[in-house]
């Protein structure tokens, strides 16, 4: 059976690329997440003013994949002690943040996030029912296949973390 789960990690690009890797992901989607507009531009969401976040829609088979393990790999890849900031990229659409549409993925969720917020102070990601979500448009659909050279601020070494991560799960 197939799942959604949301995760807003910063620029969606680098976030899409890393779940893509994941064995069990059956799709991902980068959009737009519960911001307060409908049918955002890129344009918008970038002025701030939008409150949405660079979300990945990540579709899964919870057989071959467990949320433990997305939020395991999503947490490899971000800094939980920013707010609307991950590497360069600075605003409100790089708020961190998990969003579920299956209340009963909370406890789950909230779980992982206790667990987080023992190593970190501050902790700044966010954790909400989904209220939205708007696909981005196409051409930032699978961007870093299309644009391998494009930028990401996911570094190397936390794409290597997640590999070795999956190998030993």
């Amino acid at each position: 059976m197939s799942k959604t789960i949301y995760f807003a990690g910063g620029c969606f690009w680098g976030m899409e690329k890393v779940f893509q890797i994941v064995p069990g992901v059956l799709e991902t989607t980068v959009g737009y997440a519960n911001g307060i507009t409908d049918n955002p531009t890129y344009e918008e969401v970038c002025s701030n003013i939008t409150k949405h976040r660079e979300t990945v829609k990540v579709i899964y088979d919870e057989k071959k994949v467990s949320l433990e393990t997305l939020l395991d790999v999503f947490f490899i890849c971000i800094d939980p002690t920013v707010k609307d900031r991950q590497g360069n990229d600075i605003g409100t659409q790089y708020q961190t943040g998990v969003y579920y549409s299956i209340q009963d993925d909370y406890p789950i969720i909230m779980k992982k996030f206790e667990e987080e917020k023992k190593k970190y102070n501050p902790f700044e990601v966010e954790c909400s029912k989904l209220k939205c979500f708007y696909d981005a448009e196409e051409y930032h659909q699978d961007y870093l296949m299309k644009n391998p050279n494009g930028y990401c601020h996911i570094t190397n070494a936390e794409m290597e973390e997640v590999k070795e991560y999956l190998k030993n799960r």
